[in-house]
């Protein structure tokens, strides 16, 4: 029998949003597409990394590949990797970092020529394309010591010195976690919290306070007028089971009930940087399209691009 394909329209309301940080509420779908669009986040929006790090002069006290993979975790620029070639399919270099199209040529050039001790950081990276550079995480409005600094490389001391020549590329971060442009990105069934209203009213208002405060969370609280327990915040409770294990402890089974909404998900996005949150929900949903578009039938892609159509379009619109 031909199957049939069940079609949603997936909702999205903004809470938070930030360049590094943002909060999202995902209605009207299920735990799949709320994995799928989690894991694409982490591993497979692409940005931009240092691959390939050519060293000329290392006398400091870190070796060539300890400053080499030190290079490759600064998070650079990636607004444009996208609409970037990976090396392996370029077909206008040779993989030396002199093409437009897949990669960029870093320069760093640092020594020490005085008593005090040099850093040297993400700002001495140079170079000629400045849609890539390394992230600036500096405070605009703070002054010239602290984050101001950049990412610290390495230290020299007075004669010591590193000449390198470093290439960027296009990744995911399936391949290497510096590849990844996710901090971290978490999500939560949105929970469906009932208080038993005639039931908490048997209770005294010790036996409230007590059960208000088992939850390890803040979820519940009293009202010091009208006495009466409420839900203050539904989302601070994690699924820990205390309040219901405390009303059965009182004989009051049924207190309390806690489910969890299997349609309804709150999403935590933190970005390294490399592209801002809301960039890095939306790149991710083209890739998830992309992805079903190559293993679905041919007939089913527009009703693909309808449903994630939308659900880009509600994240454009906040």
């Amino acid at each position: 029998m031909e199957g049939k394909s069940y079609q949603r329209f997936p909702k999205v309301k903004i809470r938070e949003m930030k360049d590094d940080y943002l909060k999202f509420e995902l209605r009207d779908t299920d735990a799949s597409m709320a994995n799928a669009l989690r894991r694409v986040m982490i591993a497979e929006v692409p940005t931009i990394a240092i691959d390939l790090v050519e060293i000329e002069v290392n006398s400091s006290v870190l070796n060539d590949e300890f400053i080499a993979h030190r290079l490759g975790l600064i998070p650079l620029t990636s607004d444009r990797a996208m609409s970037m070639r990976f090396s392996r399919d370029c077909d206008a270099c040779d993989g030396d970092g002199q093409c437009e199209f897949c990669s960029v040529e870093f320069l760093l050039r640092a020594k020490c020529i005085s008593d005090q001790t040099l850093d040297v950081t993400s700002k001495d990276l140079y170079t000629a394309d400045h849609t890539v550079v390394p992230i600036d995480f500096s405070d605009p409005a703070g002054d010239e010591s602290g984050d101001q600094r950049g990412i610290i490389i390495v230290k020299l001391r007075r004669g010591q010195e590193l000449r390198l020549r470093a290439i960027a590329r296009k990744g995911i971060g399936k391949d290497h976690a510096k590849w990844s442009p996710a901090a971290t990105v978490t999500f939560m069934y949105e929970p469906d919290i009932r208080i038993n209203e005639e039931l908490m009213e048997t209770l005294s208002l010790e036996e409230k306070r007590s059960w208000v405060e088992s939850s390890p969370t803040k979820v519940f609280d009293i009202d010091e007028e009208t006495h009466q327990v409420y839900v203050c915040d539904a989302e601070a409770y994690t699924y820990d089971d205390e309040a219901i294990k405390k009303a059965e402890a009182v004989g009051k089974p049924g207190l309390v009930d806690i489910t969890a909404k299997e349609d309804s998900f709150i999403f935590t996005v933190e970005s390294t940087g490399a592209i801002k949150a809301s960039q890095l929900v939306l790149n991710a949903i083209e890739i998830l399209k992309q992805k079903l578009d190559a293993v679905r039938p041919s007939e089913d892609t527009e009703e693909a691009d309808d449903q994630f159509g939308e659900l880009g379009a509600h994240m454009r619109g906040g």
